[in-house]
């Protein structure tokens, strides 16, 4: 007499039968591990998951699915890292942020599309190893303007080249909070720049509804990652916090001007 086919495998059957025509299993499955660990590099540092889980979708799912299916995952993990760490948020730079964001996503569609990519990435890159390896000019100070600019560029930049947390995180690395305000605001400023972002490609006509189930599998693998990562961050010394902050940005930076190059090379 045939066994039945246990709960787990029926499942995991049902999930096959719901992946996006053209994505193989194996695509789907190496993006769901890979959010685990982006997601606690993000819950532990503020940054450098979004970019990495990015570059892994990037070589596995077919091109135009890439930003709105990538926005719609970080959406998922930043909601998730927010509400781990909602209680060391600073609300008035994530509400600068937002509106900030509003603008740039308005924008971002008309103007972005005539500008090389190469630059873009390049010119991101330059931003971030300037702000944190650089002289401050004395009149610059964290505030309002700023952070409203920073809102904008990043919201207008996020809508084609997918990854900018770090252009935030940048920006919030010149100010004076903690690591774990620092975290936590960033993981609510990327909630309203994600999801103003998925509203737009919603607007434009992305089929979010074919790739649910993969999105839904990796915010859980998300999720589960941040909660790892967050439990290393509230055991963190500062010092230690700082130096790996600066690290990955620097990392950052680096593959961002390696991939601008190739793109010069190849456009």
């Amino acid at each position: 007499m045939p066994r039945r086919p246990t709960a787990s495998i029926t499942r995991f059957m049902d999930f096959i039968t719901l992946l996006p025509e053209g994505l193989p299993l194996w695509a789907a499955l190496g993006a769901i591990i890979t959010a685990f660990f982006t997601a606690a590099l993000t819950a532990a540092f503020g940054l450098g998951g979004g970019l990495a889980l990015l570059a892994v979708m990037s070589a596995i799912f077919p091109a135009a699915a890439v930003v709105p299916v990538h926005g719609a995952a970080q959406l998922g993990s930043n909601a998730g890292r927010f509400y781990l760490q909602r209680r060391d948020v600073v609300w008035p730079i994530v509400l600068w942020f937002t509106a900030g964001g509003l603008l740039g996503a308005a924008l971002g569609g008309r103007l972005a599309v005539e500008m090389p990519v190469w630059a873009l990435r390049a010119g991101v890159a330059a931003f971030i190893l300037y702000t944190v390896w650089g002289p401050r000019p004395k009149s610059f100070l964290p505030g309002p303007k700023t952070f409203f600019a920073t809102g904008a560029v990043g919201a207008f930049l996020t809508m084609f080249f997918g990854a900018t947390g770090p252009i935030a995180a940048t920006m919030l690395s010149a100010t004076k909070l903690d690591r774990l305000a620092r975290v936590a605001t960033h993981a609510a400023a990327m909630v309203a720049q994600h999801g103003i972002k998925i509203i737009v490609f919603g607007a434009l006509g992305f089929a979010f509804g074919d790739w649910a189930a993969v999105i839904a599998a990796i915010v859980v693998s998300g999720f589960a990652g941040t909660v790892i990562g967050t439990h290393y961050l509230r055991r963190m010394p500062d010092a230690h916090f700082d130096r790996g902050f600066k690290f990955i940005l620097t990392l950052i930076a680096v593959y961002l001007l390696i991939a601008a190059g190739f793109d010069f090379k190849t456009g």
